[in-house]
């Protein structure tokens, strides 16, 4: 989590005039977690919004007056709100439109508040920078403190087909997720992709593999056996921190094979996960992509409930 100014630039490229809201303080039960943010806009009179700060009336009341009011502001949630938290959040409010975006320009962490930077401040963005750390999102003394954000995994999906379709639609929207996608041509791929979405039409895929991070997260689930084969074995011989591969058990079992007479040691081969996807969800693309984005979550919170127990769905 950190300051999207991505998205953020977007926004007002296509709004103008842009609020951005987030929790700088939290005390007690609250809906959500300091360094949360939404952005806030007016489109045809009406007040408009992209993210969550965690829904309910805290939101609302937030998002009605995001672009009248800036600083922070504290919400006790249970008397004045009517929320059953029972805590308080403190938001911060700003304003942005062109030039206040590119003011963030090259800042790995955004600072502000009023009047000059508090000791501690300065205390806390240079302790971080000669530990070579991002600080936590953090309100202190009257100053927002933020990350800028930044992808803290790289996931490679392989197929534009309807699963792949399926899965980068559920997994866009996650926060630090940089998605590649790659299939065979440009036609394979729909006429509106997700923002922030890398695009890669290649006629041999297994070419690109080498130009993957070797901690990258890999889905492998094209419209051909060989070209899934191809992908599984130059991955093997690449690096990878995650590869899944669509398919039936069967298909799992003759892969085995093959990519053991390659000369893929029993152990390697294991690495990759087969199939993905959630059994009882059944095999519709859309409920494949939410067995595969509930596991990959689990593989990043360390919740790695293996596949072999709980992800089976079968497919191309």
């Amino acid at each position: 989590m950190g300051f999207d100014v991505v998205a953020l630039r977007a926004a007002v490229a296509r709004h103008g005039r842009v609020a951005r809201v987030v929790v700088a303080e939290v005390a007690g039960s609250a809906p959500r977690e300091v360094g949360t943010s939404m952005l806030v806009w007016s489109e045809d009179g009406r007040t408009c919004q992209s993210g969550t700060i965690g829904g309910g009336a805290l939101e609302l009341t937030a998002s009605e007056a995001a672009l009248t009011r800036e600083g922070p502001s504290r919400h006790p949630l249970g008397p004045s709100l009517g929320q059953c938290c029972g805590g308080s959040v403190t938001l911060f409010t700003e304003i942005y439109d062109a030039a206040a975006v590119d003011a963030l320009d090259g800042q790995d962490v955004v600072a502000r508040g009023p009047g000059e930077m508090p000791l501690a401040v300065k205390r806390l963005l240079d302790r971080a920078r000669a530990r070579g750390e991002r600080p936590e999102a953090q309100f202190l003394q009257g100053w927002m403190v933020e990350p800028v954000a930044a992808p803290d995994r790289e996931l490679w999906i392989w197929g534009a087909g309807h699963v792949g379709r399926a899965l980068v639609r559920v997994l866009a929207p996650l926060p630090g997720l940089a998605l590649t996608w790659v299939d065979t041509g440009p036609a394979r791929f729909p006429a509106e992709v997700p923002e922030g979405v890398t695009v890669l039409p290649a006629a041999e895929p297994v070419r690109l593999v080498p130009h993957a991070p070797q901690e990258a997260w890999h889905l492998v689930l094209t419209y051909s056996h060989e070209l899934d084969l191809g992908l599984c074995h130059a991955l093997l011989g690449h690096g990878f921190r995650f590869a899944g591969l669509i398919g039936s058990e069967t298909k799992w079992a003759r892969f085995r094979s093959r990519l053991a007479a390659l000369g893929h040691a029993d152990a390697q081969i294991a690495r990759i996960c087969c199939p993905i996807g959630h059994k009882a969800f059944g095999r519709d693309p859309q409920a494949i992509a939410i067995g595969v984005a509930a596991q990959l979550l689990g593989e990043k919170t360390g919740d790695r409930q293996a596949c072999q127990t709980h992800f089976s769905a079968s497919g191309a």
